[in-house]
């Protein structure tokens, strides 16, 4: 039986040495468990407004599993959001990007990102293999609903906690440069979903404090 474990967990550490490996390839981040099965270190909204090229709010227009033109066998998912409102990048009507698939179900079609869907999504720079994903891979994606009060409300894969950790004005300059609203927001919220408008006020507010 031990023997048998032994042979288990060195599949394990395997195969976690060579998604480690295919995430740094592919310019991912890597560190604790997130959407996806990708991994990921814990991270506040200006670091993930930071990391982000482009920041919009969209519907999926599309969105579909393909293999990756030139890394043979690799699964990836190409979707197309039509875009509401550009907040970091070049303004445009469409979105598109490619993201590894890293969930067996999502080679199948059953991936995050379904038609009709409105998000915000935080997304870095694509690698060199034209792959992209939200920073903070779930920390960075919204889903935006409307709630019993029917206000539009914004809620990320970790459930929107530990998003204002660090950005109290004492401790981060861009935390100074908010309006005295974003400030009370920041102080006072420590998880569950928020208004979608308010959030992406403090956004445009972060994206213009690091100009």
């Amino acid at each position: 039986m031990g023997t048998l474990l032994a042979e288990r967990n060195g599949v394990v550490r395997s195969r976690l040495r060579a998604g480690l490996a295919l995430m740094a390839m592919l310019g991912l981040p890597v560190t604790a468990p997130a959407q996806e099965g990708a991994l990921t270190l814990p991270r506040n909204l200006e670091q993930l407004t930071d990391r982000a090229a482009t920041i919009v709010r969209g519907h999926v227009a599309s969105s579909h599993v393909e293999l990756h033109p030139t890394l043979r066998g690799l699964h990836t998912v190409v979707v197309t959001l039509t875009v509401r409102e550009t907040l970091k990048g070049l303004p445009s009507q469409s979105f598109t990007f490619r993201q590894y698939v890293w969930d067996i179900r999502g080679r199948h079609g059953q991936t995050v990102y379904r038609k009709g869907d409105e998000l915000l999504l935080l997304m870095i720079e694509p690698s060199e293999y034209g792959l992209s994903s939200p920073a903070g891979m779930g920390q960075g994606m919204f889903r935006i609903a409307r709630d019993a009060g029917g206000r539009e409300v914004a809620v990320n894969g970790h459930a929107n906690a530990r998003l204002f950790d660090g950005l109290a004005p004492a401790q981060s300059q861009k935390g100074a440069a908010l309006t005295a609203a974003s400030r009370q927001l920041v102080g006072t919220h420590r998880q569950g979903p928020i208004e979608a408008s308010r959030l992406t006020a403090i956004i445009r507010e972060l994206v213009d404090a690091g100009r």
